[in-house]
């Protein structure tokens, strides 16, 4: 039995990491493909009051369980079925349900900081940065936590100084010097994503 290919997915928030991991699923739709968000990942707050969980960086490397996101990549790699978190970005705390995950032979890690833990990037094949201007990513953001997150114009703004920007700057944008293939713009950039399928492809053939 082949290993299974694992892929790690960073860039900022909203950079369009996601774009890149749907152009890769089309692709590979015949092939047992299985994606791991490291946004569910976060730590369980359930032991906090609310006013401390929104005063929580989500974009610091200490928001992540990465402990457990590794050992539930482990088990993947060993064939084995998991139970992945499910997190609740209104009430800011892991859910209580779980989403059953099967082994499969293309494991995409989907994350703004996957690069940034070592034990993360030790388990990857390929690495990839996606890289996009901030203010498109602060306008996608804008838009998607209003509309998905439940989130105010004033309280998404507000976040993305106070937090996400800092942050991608301490630690999100160092990780690019861990990528094997960068992509500007994400999903839009097709030659790169060409090339990414082509490498999936080489290795899979291994």
């Amino acid at each position: 039995m082949t290993k299974p290919v694992v892929i790690g997915i960073a860039g900022g928030s909203c950079s369009g990491k996601t774009s890149v991991t749907q152009a890769i699923k089309e692709v590979f739709h015949n092939q047992s493909l299985v994606i791991i968000e490291q946004d569910y990942y976060y730590k369980d707050q359930s032991h906090m009051t609310f006013e401390e969980r929104l005063n929580t960086n989500y974009d610091h490397p200490n928001a992540f369980d990465n402990v457990r996101l590794v050992e539930d990549i482990q088990h993947l790699l060993n064939r084995e079925s998991i139970d992945k978190p499910i997190y609740d970005y209104v009430a800011h705390t892991r859910s209580t349900e779980v989403e059953h995950i099967e082994p499969a032979d293309v494991i995409i890690v989907e994350g703004i900081l996957v690069l940034e833990d070592e034990a993360l990037r030790n388990l990857m094949d390929i690495k990839i940065f996606v890289d996009t201007d901030a203010d498109l990513r602060i306008i996608r953001r804008i838009l998607r936590d209003i509309t998905e997150r439940g989130r105010t114009t004033d309280s998404v703004i507000t976040q993305y100084l106070t937090a996400v920007r800092p942050s991608h700057n301490h630690f999100i944008e160092p990780t690019k010097r861990f990528a094997d293939l960068i992509i500007p713009e994400g999903g839009e950039n097709t030659v790169a994503i060409d090339l990414l399928i082509t490498k999936i492809k080489m290795v899979l053939s291994q």
